[in-house]
Order: structure tokens, then sequence, then C-alpha cells
């Protein structure tokens, strides 16, 4: 769900904290990326037009296919992903909000589900990839948020807005939006939200908690714009609350703990990024294990066999590296001519067979 109508609020009263531009632009930077919510868009974006992706075998495979091509999308404009998950668990409970339209989402939480498999499989192919991933103990956005503040990567990538909450110095939304859609990646600065909003974090943090985050309902009839009102007026949710109680204009819902949310946003469970767990490094793709992985354990269609070995075809730069890739080609097109000259021999001898022989 994330916050509800935060992103409009900031464009109205912050718009200087946004920037909106090419993939291209975050060239050279290391991102954190909440892997759950990516794997889970993966899955809505195709399911959503009618159904999932699947092999000859009848496993889906939207997933994978999300996650390898939009990887690398990234991989080509010069970033460094890191993923972050929460702990596998069996299913999300609850649908979040995507960036998607209202439609796909409402759709989406009733058919959608991030299964523990899903996770593994992704995790694989990730590792195949070279791309590091790491596992959060709860939210991962919040443990996005501690590495962007460490500076051990320029930004947390996610769709849900809910990640400035946890302190994130720059959030970047529509990282993992397939190419088609050519949107602009969303770059939005924290700093720059809470003074256009005129607030420190805490009342910032109380104004996503009154429109309605993932841990509360919003309080019914309370919008964006007399969210905003309320918390310029009274400056926090506890005289908040106390106001509607005396006047009787809102109804808060029974069980409202915000006290309890608020504290979620500022002392999450997290990892801190100086653990051993938050190491982490990009390494060489396996390129033949990838291949294995996804042609012939997957189903993925034979004629990807050769764009996934091209996309992650090494370039040669010394002298020795050319003269090696140079001999590797030669050696590769003579066993395809051997072949070839097997298989003209091999038909030649079935043609010359006498039927029923």
């Amino acid at each position: 769900m994330g916050i509800k109508q935060l992103f409009s609020i900031i464009k109205d009263e912050a718009p200087d904290a946004i920037k909106e531009g090419d993939i291209k632009n975050q060239f050279g930077r290391k991102v954190a990326i909440d892997a759950s919510m990516s794997i889970y868009s993966f899955l809505i974006a195709v399911r959503s037009e009618g159904q999932q992706l699947m092999n000859e075998e009848g496993q889906t495979t939207s997933h994978l296919m999300g996650m390898f091509y939009r990887t690398l999308r990234m991989v080509d404009n010069g970033i460094k992903p890191l993923y972050r998950k929460a702990e596998a668990n069996e299913g999300m409970e609850e649908a979040k909000e995507t960036g998607t339209a209202e439609d796909v989402e409402k759709f989406s939480r009733r058919t959608v589900r991030v299964t523990r498999e899903h996770n593994e499989e992704c995790q694989r192919l990730l590792k195949l990839m070279g791309i590091p991933y790491i596992i959060a103990p709860t939210e991962a956005e919040a443990q996005c948020a501690v590495l962007a503040r460490a500076a051990k990567v320029y930004a947390a990538a996610s769709e849900d807005m809910d990640t400035l909450c946890f302190d994130s110095p720059i959030l970047l939304r529509h990282m993992t939006y397939s190419e088609q859609r050519k949107e602009p990646v969303q770059e939005i600065h924290l700093e720059k939200v809470l003074e256009g909003l005129g607030m420190e974090r805490k009342q910032f943090v109380d104004l996503c908690i009154l429109l309605g985050c993932d841990y509360l309902d919003p309080v019914p009839k309370v919008g964006p714009s007399t969210a905003l009102k309320l918390i310029r007026e009274h400056g926090t949710l506890e005289k908040i609350v106390e106001w509607m109680k005396e006047s009787g204009k809102y109804t808060i819902p029974e069980d409202w703990p915000f006290a309890d949310a608020r504290e979620l946003f500022f002392h999450p469970d997290v990892r801190a990024a100086d653990d051993p767990l938050c190491d982490f490094k990009w390494e060489k793709p396996d390129v033949e294990g990838l291949v294995n992985f996804l042609v012939t354990e997957k189903g993925f269609s034979e004629d990807r066999q050769a764009r996934l070995e091209g996309f992650f075809k090494p370039i040669p730069k010394t002298e020795a590296e050319k003269t090696a890739h140079k001999r590797k080609l030669e050696e590769q097109n003579e066993a395809k001519k051997k072949k070839l000259k097997e298989d003209k021999k091999e038909k030649a001898k079935q043609k010359a067979k006498p039927r029923g022989a």
C-alpha cells in the first residue's frame, strides 16, 4: 500500500524535491533495491495482461523474466544494483503500492502472491548474474535506507513511498520498470521534501501515518489536504487525536496505535551498515550457469540462449586477451563445422538405408 497520496503532496508542496530523468542519469551509481516489491511488480505486470508467463511444465517464469531483463537494463546503463529482501515468507499478506494503475493494483491484490520459491529462484538468478543480494531482518525498505544513509549506496530504490519514512536520503522510483513503459526514473530527495513541507522528520512521519501506511489504516474522511492541514495546525499526532476526540468531527479507528507505527519507522529491525552481513561485491556472471538455469531448467525458448550469451560476451582488452579470444572463437567455429559435417554424414547414411531396414 505504501503511503497514500504522498507523492502528489510532495509534487504540489515540494516540487524541487523531485527530479525526473532517464535511467542513464544514474550511471556509475550503486543502488539498493527492494527485491520483494520488484518480484511482486514483475508478477503483476504480466498477470494484469491476462496470464502469467509459464514454461512447458506449467511453472511461472514471469519473476525470472522480469528480474533478469530489468536487472540487465540497469547494468547496461552503468548502474550497480544491490538487492535486499525481507526474510522469506510464504506470501505477501497485503498488496503494496506499485506505481501502476489502480485497477491493476486491485486486481493483483486478489490474485498474486510472492512465494518462497519465487524468492529462492530470483536469488539463484542474481547469484549467477554476479549481482549481490542481502537478506534483511524485516522491512527491505528500512535496510535499503540504512545503506543509503551510510553512503554505501547512492539511493534506495522502491515503489513504496514509505522508504522516505525510514530516513532514506534519496528514493528512486521506477528503476525496475520495463523499458517499454517509457516511464522516467523519479529521484526524490528527503531533505528537500522536508524543506518544502516546512517539517522536521517526526512531523513528516506523522503526516505519512495520518495519510495511511502499511502499519495503520487512515482515519476515515481525512484526505491528503486535510492531513497536511491538521499536521501544520496541531504539530503532532497526539494533539490531532486529542482534537479529533474533543471535536467529534472525525472517527478514529478503534485499533489505531499510531505511536507504535511511528516507533517502527524510527527504530526498525535492521542490520547496521557495518555489519559483516551487509558486505557485498559484484562478481563476474556465470554465463554457462545462466544458460543452463534459464534455458535448460526453466524452459526459456532456445533462441534466447544466444541472446543470453551475447549479453555477457566478454570484451578483450589486452593483446593476450584478444589472442585468446580469437583462438576460442576459432575453436568454437571448428567444433560447429565438425558437428555440421557429422550431421550431414548421418543424414546421408539414413537416406542410404533400404526401406524397412
